[in-house]
């Protein structure tokens, strides 16, 4: 193989979190065999709306090879074992999309099933009584799972919040310390080659030059490169997300961290909460066309636990997805390449999957064109698939009058949703890929949560009998019963970890 084809300098436009997520990830995988130099300017922010992240996020913590102590302290980070969505299927309404799995992996049959079956002879306990993080949540414990298949811990799953600035930082830290190049300064301008078009360098206002061979599109919304240079086109899905601005404010912390985030339906959107060690994150995600400015700041500052730290921060935003966002030599990730509400706190997954999607297919300095197929595909599908959950929280409501939900209650439904929404109401089978982010516990937490029922089961779980199928069933529901208040309260199993904090 003729090591000169191989790719030697990676540029980045763009700090943030995805620029460092990925500086980090290709430092730690390349070492010395790859020279990495990001471009960002301090006079830029970044849109840091998203602090919640989904258990995926271990995956690309471990691949970097950070500390999870040392992570937990310098981002200011808690736990998370879910989200609490309040209000969103009718008003009154709340339930929980836990992350881990439901009941326990009994032989023949998924265990959703077997409480199909047993709910539709007669018990009447509720799905989320055989969630283990569910019911910790509820009572604000909190505990990490374990390897051994028989305990019930091992059905767990968690992920944290954070701070996200503190989270770059932190990555731009053991980033450099691998030996990526920082630059400080503003993209102004670039060069190509006149025969294929790939970038060739980027030039800063100051007159610098950074040359590449590859250039990972970090600039966010601005998309310099993918859209300024390549010409992707950007897919607007807003008639299926038609929330497009944000309004965030932080505020005190007040009593014990949840570890949970909390989703709040309002008139015009929804208002997060996110709990930090050292405040909670709070915004209202709300459509333009229904709701004013003025008028969203006054419900989130209406609507907060503690004392405003600070100015309301608007963001505006379109949902949506370039299908191209790897062409010719740039790969756009991030927001860059996208992006869709940080309703089930995505944003962060989708930055480290593009990642990983790049590393699996990492090219030479042709950037073989069915490298950036694959990739476009895979990614595609990712999107896709995140919008298609999204849409489910909007459609599936009840006894709300405002505007927006009328509207997303009677938007058409793309084919993929509309086909597995019957599918499960029909048959209570989940038609899954093997490829989509979202598992059965999350479809099933939100089908169930917004009101979507199945009206039967797999035939499979006949093969046990109604006495002794009730009675497995509701042996969970005991034993996650019983484990709960065994296990520490959150604070405690945070202290644990990094020591007194609060």
């Amino acid at each position: 193989m003729n090591s000169a084809r191989r790719i030697g300098n990676v540029v980045i436009l763009g700090g943030g979190t995805a620029g460092w997520m990925t500086a980090a990830a290709l430092a730690r995988t390349f070492g010395d065999a790859l020279s990495v130099t990001l471009l960002e300017s301090e006079e830029i922010g970044t849109v840091g709306v998203g602090e919640a992240t989904i258990p995926t996020i271990h995956w690309f913590n471990q691949m970097i090879g950070l500390d999870e102590a040392a992570f937990l302290s310098a981002t200011k980070a808690t736990f998370k074992l879910g989200i609490e969505f309040v209000d969103w299927a009718a008003p009154g309404h709340r339930y929980f999309h836990p992350f881990g799995s439901y009941g326990f992996a009994f032989p023949g049959v998924a265990f959703y099933h077997r409480w199909l079956k047993a709910k539709a002879e007669g018990l009447n306990s509720p799905l989320s009584e055989f969630s283990l993080a569910a019911r910790l949540a509820a009572e604000n414990r909190f505990a990490k799972p374990v390897g051994e298949a028989r305990s019930i811990l091992s059905t767990l799953g968690y992920a944290y919040h954070f701070d996200a600035g503190l989270y770059a930082r932190h990555l731009r830290g053991l980033a450099e310390a691998a030996g990526v190049r920082r630059v400080e300064g503003k993209f102004q301008s670039v060069e190509q080659d006149p025969t294929t078009g790939f970038v060739t360098a980027i030039y800063t206002q100051a007159g610098e030059q950074l040359c590449g061979d590859l250039f990972i599109d970090c600039s966010g919304f601005r998309a310099l490169l993918i859209d300024g240079v390549m010409d992707a086109s950007f897919e607007d899905w807003s008639h299926w997300l038609p929330c497009d601005r944000a309004i965030a404010v932080p505020c005190a912390r007040t009593g014990e961290t949840t570890p949970y985030t909390r989703s709040t339906a309002r008139a015009a959107g929804w208002q997060w909460r996110i709990p930090l060690q050292h405040r909670t994150g709070n915004g209202y995600v709300y459509a333009s066309n229904y709701l004013g400015d003025d008028e969203a700041a006054s419900t989130l500052l209406g609507n907060l636990d503690g004392e405003a730290l600070a100015d309301p921060r608007f963001l505006r935003f379109t949902a949506g997805t370039r299908r191209r966002a790897w062409v010719g030599n740039v790969v756009a990730i991030g927001l860059a390449s996208g992006f869709l509400e940080p309703l089930e706190s995505t944003s962060i997954h989708l930055i480290q999957s593009a990642i990983a999607k790049l590393l699996a297919l990492f090219p030479d300095k042709d950037c073989d064109p069915l490298l950036a197929d694959r990739f476009n595909a895979l990614l595609n599908a990712d999107m896709d698939n995140i919008k298609d959950f999204l849409m489910l929280h909007y459609h599936a409501t009840r006894d709300k009058d405002e505007p927006l939900w009328q509207h997303c209650r009677e938007m058409p439904l793309p084919d993929s949703l509309r086909e597995r929404e019957e599918q499960y109401r029909r048959s209570g089978r989940l038609m899954l890929g093997t490829d989509e982010l979202f598992r059965e516990a999350s479809w099933l937490a939100v089908l169930n949560g917004q009101g979507i029922e199945a009206t039967d089961y797999n035939p499979l779980a006949d093969v046990t009998d109604r006495q002794t199928n009730r009675a497995q069933v509701q042996q969970v529901a005991d034993v996650i019963a019983r484990a709960v208040p065994t296990l520490p309260r959150h604070d405690e199993a945070l202290a644990r970890i990094i020591g007194p904090w609060s």
